[in-house]
C-alpha cells in the first residue's frame, strides 16, 4: 500500500485526485471516486453557485468521504462559488485559470485545504507564500486549459521550488504514470481524461466512444491567440477553430465560436459544434469501468513498477 503526505493530510486511501472537469465532474462522479479511496472533485466551471451547491449536496448524499470542488477563477460566478464552497465546508478546493489569493483566507477559515493548480514556478512560489496546503503541477499534456511545460519538466521544477506536497497532473492514466510521477518528486497524481471512461461519468455516449477510440495523435491545442490555450480531441469543430485562429479571425469572433461548445460535446455529443476536451493520454484509455476500479487499478499497477525500479541500480 502506498501512503504519502497527501493521503495523510486529506484522510484518503489512495493519492489519486479526479480532475475537476467543467460540465463533466459532477457530484455523482466525485462521490464515486471518493468512495473508491481517491479524492473526487466537482468541477464548477462557469456554473453559478446554485448549481455548485446542488452538486455538493449530491456528493454529500452519496459519500461520507472527503471530496473537493474545483473553481475556475475566470468564471463570472467565481466570487459566489468561492463563497458557496466556504459555506458548505468542502474538504478541498482546487483552483485553475487564475490567482485565488483573494479567497484564500476565507477558505482557510472554513477549514478547507486549498490546492491550486499551477503551471509555472512563479505561481507555485506565490501560492506557497499565500498558505496553500499543496500544489497540483499540471503539464501541457492535460485536457482543457493547458500551460507550456510538459509534466516531465514541470513537476520537478515545482517540487524544487516549494516545501509543499506536489500532485502531478497531465499524461497519467496507469500505474506507470503514477510511478513516474513519484520518481519526479510528486506525492500524488491527478487524472482527468482517465475518468471520462468511468461508468459514473455523465458525458454523452458519443464523447466516451471518442475517448475510447482515440489514437496517439488524437488531440490538438487551440486558443493560443486568445491567451488561454485548450487541448481537445481533433474534431470538425477543433479543426475549424484552428483554421479561424490562424487565418486572422478577430478575437471577439473566436471567443463567440467557443461559447457553449463544451456543453454541446458533454450533453449532446455534437460532433460538428462540440469541443471534446481530453488529454494526450486518451490514447491509453480503452474501456469503460467503475471509478473505484480505475483508482485501484492505477495504484495497484504502480506498486510493482516502483518495486522493480531497483533492477536498474547496480
Amino acid at each position: 500500500m502506498i501512503v504519502t503526505p497527501i493521503t495523510e493530510m486529506l484522510g484518503i486511501e489512495y493519492p489519486v485526485f479526479q480532475g475537476g472537469m467543467a460540465w463533466v465532474a459532477d457530484g455523482r462522479l466525485a462521490a464515486a471516486v471518493s468512495n473508491g479511496g481517491g479524492l473526487g472533485i466537482i468541477g464548477a466551471g462557469n456554473a453559478p453557485a446554485d448549481y455548485v451547491r446542488k452538486e455538493i449536496q449530491t456528493a454529500k448524499s452519496l459519500t461520507d468521504k472527503p471530496f473537493g470542488v474545483n473553481i475556475m477563477l475566470m468564471s463570472p460566478f467565481a466570487d459566489e462559488v468561492a463563497q458557496a464552497a466556504a459555506d458548505e465546508k468542502v474538504a478541498v478546493v482546487t483552483t485553475g485559470a487564475g490567482n485565488p489569493s483573494k479567497y484564500m483566507d476565507m477558505w482557510k477559515e472554513a477549514g478547507i485545504k486549498v490546492i491550486p493548480v499551477v503551471a509555472s514556478v512563479a505561481m507555485a512560489k506565490l501560492m506557497t507564500r499565500l498558505g496553500a496546503s499543496a500544489l497540483i503541477a499540471e503539464g501541457g499534456e492535460s485536457g482543457g486549459h493547458v500551460g507550456e511545460l510538459t509534466t516531465m519538466v514541470l513537476v520537478p521544477l515545482i517540487v524544487d521550488s516549494t516545501d509543499l506536497p506536489v500532485i502531478a497532473a497531465g499524461g497519467i492514466a496507469d500505474g506507470r504514470g503514477v510511478a513516474a510521477a513519484f520518481m519526479l518528486g510528486a506525492v500524488g497524481v491527478q487524472m482527468g481524461t482517465r475518468f471520462l471512461s468511468a461508468e459514473e461519468c455523465n458525458i454523452h455516449p458519443v464523447y466516451k466512444e471518442k475517448v475510447i477510440k482515440a489514437g496517439d495523435l488524437c488531440t490538438m491545442v487551440t486558443g493560443k491567440k486568445l491567451g488561454h490555450p485548450v487541448r481537445s480531441l481533433r474534431t470538425a469543430f477543433a479543426r475549424e477553430y484552428a483554421k479561424a485562429e490562424f487565418g486572422g479571425t478577430d478575437d471577439e469572433t473566436l471567443e463567440q465560436m467557443g461559447v457553449g461548445s463544451l456543453r454541446k460535446a458533454v450533453q449532446e455529443g455534437d460532433l460538428k459544434d462540440g469541443c471534446f476536451l481530453a488529454g494526450q493520454i486518451a490514447a491509453m484509455v480503452s474501456r469503460i469501468q467503475p471509478a473505484a476500479e480505475i483508482v485501484r487499478e492505477v495504484m495497484e499497477g504502480a506498486e510493482p513498477v516502483l518495486r522493480g525500479a531497483m533492477k536498474w541500480v547496480r
